[in-house]
């Protein structure tokens, strides 16, 4: 069993190891924001250095402590997807199913080391933050870019404003995103499979009849 909590616990270890250092790269060696962008793929698929000082989408909650009561909210959370981890694991759920746990909260853990320490190891806390402990900005560089521009004014309520139609993410994001789509797919199957008949059973069943 040891075994198998090394294997997926060391699967989330690397997804934050693999998330941290593509951040750490991206604050060393490019400048933020439009001038050090860079075309991966023609204007389609970029890399963008942003912050997002919020959730998903950049949302943030609206207090001088909202930040905070976020990363707490957050830290909260990892040992609670954590422990279900550990549960799932002693009880030999689907193997698809664990990995998706295990990609969950490496993912999720990514984000939070941003939130926790990179108001202090990158500087990047908002101006006017309480302290930058806890209020670090999670950095976000890969961009697909669908549409950017200014819509036409004639568009009620939305003309003449400027939107970039994907939100700029990062490999924590999209390791959380790409294994939730797949817990969604595979769920029947993974948690809800009939029961298969105990093999024992069916060979006294069999012995009898003959």
């Amino acid at each position: 069993m040891k075994k198998e909590y090394f294997k997926y616990f060391g699967l989330s270890f690397l997804v934050i190891v693999l998330d941290q250092i593509s951040k750490l790269l991206v604050h060393k060696y490019m400048d933020y924001g439009l001038p050090g962008q860079i075309k991966i793929f023609g204007e389609w698929f970029k890399l963008h250095y942003t912050l997002n000082p919020g959730m998903a989408f950049g949302i943030e909650l609206g207090s001088d402590y909202g930040k905070l009561m976020l990363t707490s909210f957050r830290l909260v959370a990892m040992v609670a997807i954590g422990y279900y981890l550990f549960t799932i694991i002693n009880k030999k759920v689907a193997k698809g199913y664990v990995i998706c746990i295990a990609l969950i909260l490496g993912g999720a853990m990514g984000n939070l080391f941003d939130s926790v320490f990179y108001g202090v190891l990158l500087e990047n806390a908002p101006v006017g933050s309480p302290s930058p402990w806890l209020h670090g900005q999670v950095v976000d560089m890969l961009y697909i870019d669908i549409w950017e521009g200014f819509l036409p004014e004639w568009i009620p309520f939305f003309g003449g404003q400027y939107y970039a139609f994907w939100p700029i993410f990062n490999i924590a994001d999209a390791t959380i995103f790409s294994a939730v789509i797949t817990l969604l797919i595979f769920q029947n199957r993974w948690l809800f499979k009939p029961e298969e008949p105990d093999h024992q059973v069916l060979e006294s069943k069999e012995s009898f009849e003959k």
